[in-house]
């Protein structure tokens, strides 16, 4: 059936003011998942389910193409207040995924039977490892496009991802000694630090007159090391995040790392075992593709000017789905990727809503370019 239900922008902020009030840190999201799932009843959607790792799947409309817009319902740790403020919505999860989400549940709910059918999906976990797209991507579900939800602020349509490789190395030294008589023995914190930077420095050389969307980085984020205040540690861990552009893959940078792992070790004298605790591939979607022209269209209409498409730096769900399901693939919505994870988070009530639009817009037209192009 189709529903009467007049979705206003004081509703659509509403709801979105509601979400963030559900703080829901990866793998805590079954308060959103219901809310969402109230929600999708509402505003007449139909199969509604929440699947065995906790994403919630409903479906609008009907015919084709079928799209599927995939947002999260999981944000980093960290409350924030939430508050408005002249056109500011503060909360976690404001830019960082909930606007974006939200956005794609009303641009969702406003598709009427025969226009095509569109999937509407709540992940779970994109900030942490990723279970709810890794389910979600061994589904049979003959989607023809999908789109993600991330902020790219709406002017901006996002077409690749780096990849990401996260390593922990330890760092071993064959004794530890009293700290007052530190030469006594290396120190397995001191020769980290020269360790990572070595092999940051190798890693990351040669890429002069590359843009930031190009550059491969290796950003050392965690550290562990020592027993006691007076001895010198004889063992230190460290994690580091790299991140890799479309034009590289985890293969080779695996091996890069395995040859530098070695040579370091060998010339500091120091025992080195690393080991690779996330891998995500990189992924650059088509530039010409329907869904592309669509959300070309889409912003014109609305923002009466053309969007840019960006590679960024990051890692995202399209990195997993766009791998696997060899569909044209976008991630677009509301927000300022800049607020993400910061400690007062917030979004534009007004981009916000303008999003809605570009991504009813966005639907209609890739409904039209679909069937001409089947024809």
């Amino acid at each position: 059936m189709d529903t009467n239900f007049t979705i206003t922008p004081r509703f659509a902020v509403k709801m979105l003011e509601k979400s963030l009030r559900l703080y829901t840190p990866s793998l805590s999201e079954k308060p959103m998942a219901e809310f969402l799932a109230d929600k999708c009843d509402d505003l007449g959607f139909e199969d509604i389910q929440i699947d065995e790792v906790g994403n919630i799947i409903a479906r609008k409309g009907s015919g084709s193409p079928k799209i599927m817009l995939c947002g999260h319902m999981d944000v980093v740790p960290g409350k924030v207040k939430v508050r408005k403020e002249g056109d500011a919505l503060y909360g976690r999860g404001a830019s960082d995924a909930k606007a974006p989400l939200m956005a794609m549940l009303f641009a969702a709910a406003s598709v009427q039977n025969n226009n095509g059918t569109v999937y509407f999906v709540g992940a779970v976990d994109e900030e942490g490892n990723a279970t709810g797209i890794k389910n979600l991507v061994k589904k049979e579900m003959g989607i023809d496009y999908a789109v993600f939800g991330e902020p790219s602020g709406i002017k901006q349509v996002t077409i690749a991802y780096k990849g990401r490789l996260a390593i922990n190395l330890k760092i071993s030294v064959e004794d530890s000694s009293h700290a007052s008589a530190p030469w006594l023995s290396k120190n397995a914190i001191q020769e980290s630090m020269i360790f990572v930077k070595e092999l940051k420095d190798r890693l990351e050389a040669n890429q002069e007159g590359r843009s930031k969307g190009m550059l491969l980085t290796i950003t050392m984020t965690e550290i562990k090391g020592g027993t006691s205040h007076n001895v010198t540690p004889k063992e230190c861990e460290t994690t580091f995040d790299i991140r890799i552009p479309v034009d590289m893959n985890c293969k080779t940078i695996e091996q890069k790392i395995s040859t530098l792992v070695k040579e370091i070790s060998q010339e500091r004298d120091v025992e080195a075992f690393y080991s690779i605790l996330d891998e995500t591939e990189p992924f650059e979607a088509s530039h010409t593709s329907p869904l592309v022209r669509a959300f070309t269209l889409g912003v014109m209409e609305v923002e009466h000017s053309r969007p840019t498409l960006i590679r960024k730096t990051g890692t995202g769900d399209m990195n997993v789905l766009g791998n696997q399901w060899s569909i044209p693939v976008v991630t677009y919505g509301p927000g300022d990727p800049h607020e993400a994870h910061t400690i007062d988070e917030k979004v534009s009530i007004d981009e916000y809503l303008r999003g809605i639009e570009v991504l009813k817009k966005t639907l209609q037209h890739l409904k039209r370019l679909h069937d001409k192009n089947i024809q």
